[in-house]
């Protein structure tokens, strides 16, 4: 799940088989315009496609840019300025009201927590506290869950809505009691707050509930360049499938393309469920990821982000990640 004031935000990519590019897909292959978290999950696939070459295989030149979240990537899709992009479960209420398309899924995430102060003890103690959240996101959504698993009520919190990195130093200089937020992110905060709780994690609410990220495009781009669109995807599931078979090097090359802390890239890294390419073209033709998305939709409804989600047929496009 990624970020939100779940009622205010609003992705594109790939190219063709063994036969030149059109006109139009060439062109829109000179800007494949990718957004991306900055995070292992998110940001191991490009990683590894650069130091793999995988572009270049496909014949594509990205132009990659890194957002703090899902919901902005899905504004600059409906801007017309990004094509593709990467989103938490947070996020899937965008593509669930059309927004944008469910491209594939990426993988399972562990890394959201609902954190607090020293003197709290429990998510009940919450009530009535200033608690920091990145809208729409999958802070904001951990939040919910273990909010609703208490028998309470995202009203029966003080909520500040607040950048990730703005959490850390509202949370750091104890502006705010709690937070809904993710590692590595918590690990930057835990040396500046001793005592630091964890009051719920993804763990709490798995195998029930899978925290996917996924890959989404803009809709113009799967409406009239798939071809473009499965190239994107082949480059995905090999990166993926590298990611699996040498996941020391991924970490290695992800901390190399974030310029990020090794020790908390690799705490992140480790806490990830990692899918490879034939495990999610088993869990698509299952129906698996239908399932997975028709249960976040049914969360939106429940929490009033979205009040009639499309099913997931409609902005899941199964076909074009298969044929990839």
């Amino acid at each position: 799940m990624t970020r939100r004031n779940f009622m205010t935000a609003a992705a594109a990519i790939a190219a063709a088989g063994s036969l030149p590019l059109s006109r139009s897909a060439q062109a829109a292959s000179d800007a494949l315009t990718i957004g991306y978290i900055a995070d292992y999950p998110n940001a191991s696939v490009f990683a590894i496609a650069e130091d793999q070459k995988l572009w270049e295989a496909e014949g594509l030149k990205p132009d990659i840019k890194v957002f703090t979240n899902g919901p902005i990537q899905i504004q600059a899709m409906g801007a017309g300025s990004l094509n593709f992009g990467t989103i938490g479960p947070g996020a899937l209420w965008l593509p669930a009201s059309g927004r944008c398309k469910v491209l594939g899924v990426n993988d399972i995430g562990f890394s959201d927590r609902v954190i607090a102060q020293a003197d709290i003890g429990s998510i009940a103690d919450l009530k009535g506290k200033k608690v920091g959240v990145p809208q729409g996101t999958s802070g904001d959504m951990i939040l919910r869950m273990a909010l609703a698993k208490a028998n309470m009520k995202i009203t029966d919190l003080q909520v500040v809505p607040m950048d990730p990195s703005t959490i850390v130093a509202a949370f750091s200089s104890k502006q705010i009691e709690g937070a809904g937020i993710w590692y590595p992110l918590v690990d930057a905060i835990k040396p500046r707050v001793p005592g630091m709780k964890e009051l719920a994690s993804n763990k709490d609410f798995y195998p029930d509930t899978s925290f996917i990220n996924t890959f989404v495009a803009r809709n113009e781009i799967v409406e009239q360049n798939p071809a473009l669109v499965k190239s994107f995807l082949k480059v995905m599931k090999k990166a993926m499938d590298y990611r699996i078979r040498n996941f020391d090097r991924s970490v290695e090359l992800t901390i190399a393309y974030l310029k990020a802390p090794a020790d908390a890239t690799t705490n992140v890294a480790k806490s990830r469920k990692l899918l490879s390419s034939a495990d999610l073209d088993k869990f698509t033709k299952d129906g698996s990821v239908n399932r997975w998305l028709t249960q976040f939709n049914q969360l939106f409804v429940d929490f009033g982000t979205i009040k009639d989600p499309q099913p997931p047929e409609k902005y899941f496009d199964q076909k074009l990640f298969l044929e990839a």
